[in-house]
């Protein structure tokens, strides 16, 4: 079987992969295949573990503001979170199933790691530019190490997951963790270099990480976001194919169901995701989304009405 991914936009990264490994890139695959790790979605017990002050909806906190937002939530998209300022907030949105934790302070840091043995043997780190209302203009995928984030989460992965052996995908907030997932982000695994998904099949299959790394560069994902509401339509396979021709774009991704209405979709508050470019140089990227965005937006507005 091929590594399992729901979203058929990103199937491109691999549908030429064939193995008898159970390799996912979806939260609710990873909860089902990996039971003996699957405490780390509950986002109360990984704040917790950090020492973090954090209790379920119902217990008091000590001081204002926190951040409250659902214990598990396997579809992600910042579902039901809140920075709640006061007591009478609180009370506002109290949830059965939600918890409040300190409120952090610093950058947002996606990572990515292979875990042999519960020892960290390669890193990635992301940083996004927000746009507003859960939405992000791009995501720059860093060639640089960041040694806070890989000494302070490197050391709670050998403490926590003693014996596992895969991908994680970390969230932190000024280097203390927010999410731990069982699985790798896929939405930029071209941007990682050459033969990196290869690199995956053999840890999960053999247990060993042997990615050469050799052309590690720094990467750019950028996003196209329309208003929501509007029934889109997919570009043509040709104007994908000429973008995906130019200099500095390595792939396209084409992010929602033309078939399926727009509500159907999660999305955040902000804005329908349209599409995503990846590319190693930014403005290459940023003239490729203008291209789509051409398509999209050429005639009032939007691609199609409903």
């Amino acid at each position: 079987m091929p590594i399992h991914e729901a979203d058929p936009w990103r199937l491109q990264y691999f549908s030429q992969v064939q193995t008898a490994a159970d390799i996912t890139t979806e939260d609710t695959d990873a909860w089902l295949w990996y039971p003996a790790y699957r405490w780390v979605y509950d986002k109360l017990a990984v704040a917790l573990s950090q020492g973090l002050q954090a209790g379920p909806h119902g217990t008091t906190p000590p001081r204002f503001p926190v951040f409250s937002k659902p214990i598990v939530n396997l579809k992600g998209m910042g579902v039901g979170s809140h920075v709640l300022t006061s007591p009478a907030d609180y009370a506002r949105h109290y949830a059965p199933g939600h918890f409040w934790m300190t409120l952090l302070e610093g950058r947002h840091v996606s990572s990515d790691l292979a875990v042999v043995g519960g020892e960290p043997r390669w890193w990635r780190h992301v940083t996004g530019k927000p746009a507003g209302e859960g939405t992000f203009d791009y995501w720059i995928v860093h060639a640089e190490l960041d040694a806070e984030i890989e000494s302070r989460c490197g050391r709670w992965v050998k403490k926590h997951l003693p014996g596992y052996t895969g991908m994680l995908n970390i969230e932190t907030i000024g280097g203390t963790i927010i999410e731990v997932h069982l699985r790798f982000a896929d939405q930029w695994p071209d941007l990682y270099g050459a033969g990196w998904v290869k690199a995956i099949v053999r840890l999960y299959e053999k247990g060993v990480w042997d990615f050469a790394d050799a052309d590690r560069r720094s990467g750019y994902s950028v996003v196209l976001f329309g208003p929501n509401g509007p029934q889109y339509r997919h570009p043509p396979p040709e104007l994908i194919e000429a973008i995906k021709r130019m200099p500095g774009i390595s792939s396209v991704q084409i992010t929602f169901h033309e078939e399926i209405a727009p509500e159907r979709h999660a999305m955040p508050p902000g804005g329908f995701r349209l599409a995503v470019v990846n590319g190693f140089e930014l403005s290459a990227a940023l003239a490729a989304r203008e291209r789509l965005s051409e398509h999209f937006f050429a005639n009032g507005g939007v691609s199609a009405g409903r």
